[in-house]
């Protein structure tokens, strides 16, 4: 039985687990963490991901755990919309929607799929010989046929690998993140756009709001009061944002410096090592895609690592031009919320607005590239064979 190892136990390296046992694979997850601990917050899982996982058996029980999106678009501070879709209307183009769901619970799904002996928590990986398949820890080595390094946007594995890199860049804008009982707000799926500023709202299930928010601030900035902070921006906003931020638990409120890849790795992978998630492709959360591309890294490693010959470098010919435009994508939108200057604000506003009346679909139709994915066949009765081209694109 063939041999991997994975570093880190996020989501990327716990699908890429999950993904690889199914195909046979002898698996071992390290987690640096000494216990399973997500942060406080929730995620969207779109239409692409969902796929993904139910070739792992874990769509549906993600489903049941999460709530639909709902509606969904960009709205002025003042409540106005500028663009907006139903889930409906998305499933219809996509045959599936988005939900969003706690991330500690998304967790804990995909850890019980891995299976608690095949998760070392506590375990601090030094270093990986990527010729030989050793993975050097604090509790010794570990021989692999297949390294996974799922360590995050600043990858000691990364490093290693490509030193010559720059690693993650700062996008220039700061992010907020907290969960909020619902109380008697009336709650709606939605994200608003001001002077450089942006604020999102979802509605999980068990009545939590996940709220989300960003500003232009250099890199490093410190808040005694992170809600006071919140609430000098946003107070005024539309409701229930004021609402909301009134109810939050300062305590809850986490807050980080939002950075990605700004330059694409030259491959995923080298030797016996392949990396994923926000190791290979970090990205700012504005499409929602961080979580979801890592899904689809793991089910597309675990589809080709079981095929003959160099599949390490099917893996980045089939994930390396996919990300990376979702990538760049991603940072245009961020781009476009960071503009402040009141005349650019309001011909983004108005483009926006014209725009969406012209074409009803322009919001979908942007995200056609990315929602489109298919796994790859073999996963879920597809005829794609593993052609990394059509792995890239999605198309059946």
């Amino acid at each position: 039985m063939p041999r991997a190892v994975v570093i880190g136990g996020g989501i990327g390296g716990l699908t890429s687990g999950i993904a690889l046992r199914r195909k046979g694979w002898d698996v071992t997850v390290l987690e640096r963490a000494p216990k399973m601990d997500p942060v406080g917050s929730g995620l969207a899982i779109a239409a692409n991901a969902l796929k993904a996982l139910d070739t792992l058996g874990l769509g549906d029980p993600i489903r049941r755990l999460s709530r639909l999106q709902g509606q969904a678009g960009i709205r002025r501070s003042d409540g106005r919309w500028l663009v907006h879709t139903t889930m409906d209307v998305a499933e219809a183009r996509y045959g599936d929607s988005v939900v969003v769901m706690l991330r500690a619970r998304l967790m804990e799904v995909l850890a019980d799929a891995l299976g608690a002996g095949h998760l070392r928590l506590g375990i601090t990986v030094s270093g990986v010989d990527a010729e030989s398949g050793v993975v050097r820890t604090d509790e010794g080595d570990l021989q692999a046929d297949l390294i996974v390094a799922a360590d995050g946007i600043n990858s000691k594995t990364r490093q290693a690998l490509f030193p010559e890199h720059p690693g993650p860049t700062y996008s220039g804008v700061t992010a907020w993140r907290g969960l909020i009982p619902r109380g008697d707000l009336d709650i709606r799926s939605t994200e608003s756009w001001g002077k450089g500023l942006v604020f999102g709202v979802s509605l999980l299930a068990d009545d939590v709001v996940y709220v989300y928010a960003t500003d232009v601030l250099p890199a490093g900035t410190v808040f005694e009061d992170e809600r006071e902070e919140l609430l000098r921006r946003f107070g005024d906003w539309h409701d229930p944002i004021p609402g909301l931020l009134r109810a939050a638990d300062p305590a809850g409120i986490i807050r980080n410096d939002v950075c990605s890849y700004d330059t694409p790795l030259p491959a995923f992978h080298r030797g016996k090592v392949a990396l994923v998630g926000d190791a290979a492709h970090a990205m700012t959360p504005n499409l929602g895609q961080g979580a979801c591309q890592a899904i689809e890294d793991a089910v597309v490693l675990a589809h080709l690592a079981g095929n003959a010959g160099d599949h390490l470098a099917a893996y980045t010919a089939a994930r390396l031009e996919r990300t990376s435009k979702v990538v760049r994508q991603s940072m245009s939108i961020c781009k476009v919320t960071k503009l402040r200057n009141p005349v650019a604000v309001w011909l983004r506003d108005l483009g926006i607005s014209v725009a969406a009346k012209s074409r009803p679909d322009m919001m979908l139709r942007s995200m056609d590239d990315v929602l489109s994915w298919r796994p790859p066949a073999g996963e879920n009765g597809g005829d794609r064979g593993s052609d990394p081209a059509a792995l890239r694109s999605g198309r059946n």
